[in-house]
C-alpha cells in the first residue's frame, strides 16, 4: 500500500512532470535555441545549432513540443518544403527556469566531478 501512495505522490510531483516533459538529452537545448533565437528558424539551421544531434531525434522532440503547445511548426508550400519552428508564448515562460539552470551549471561547473 506504500509503494502505491509513494507512485501517486511522485506522479503528482512538479519536478517529475516537468523532467517527464523535457526528458531526453536534446529537449533542453533544441528549447532553450528556440528562446534565444526569439523568432522562426528552419529546421536545418537549428539542427546545426544543436549539433551533433541527428534529424530523427531532432524531429522527434519538435514535434512532442509542438504537441505540447511550446513551440509552433510553419509549412510554406514550397518546393522542396520549407519549414519553420518558433518558440510560442507558453514556451518563452521557460526561459526564467532555463536561464536559472544554465547559470547555476556556468557557476558550479569546476565543482562537478
Amino acid at each position: 500500500m506504500q509503494n502505491e501512495k509513494n507512485t501517486d505522490q511522485n506522479f503528482n510531483c512538479p519536478m517529475v512532470k516537468f523532467i517527464n516533459l523535457i526528458s531526453g538529452k536534446w529537449a533542453i537545448p533544441i528549447l532553450y535555441r528556440l528562446i534565444i533565437t526569439n523568432g522562426p528558424i528552419r529546421f536545418g539551421e537549428l539542427k546545426r545549432a544543436i549539433s551533433p544531434i541527428t534529424q530523427k531525434e531532432l524531429t522527434k522532440q519538435l514535434r512532442l513540443f509542438e504537441q505540447k503547445g511550446l513551440i509552433s511548426r510553419k509549412l510554406y508550400p514550397e518546393v522542396p518544403p520549407k519549414v519553420e519552428y518558433q518558440i510560442t508564448e507558453l514556451g518563452k515562460t521557460l526561459k526564467p527556469a532555463l536561464n536559472s539552470i544554465a547559470n547555476w551549471m556556468k557557476q558550479h561547473e569546476q565543482e562537478l566531478r
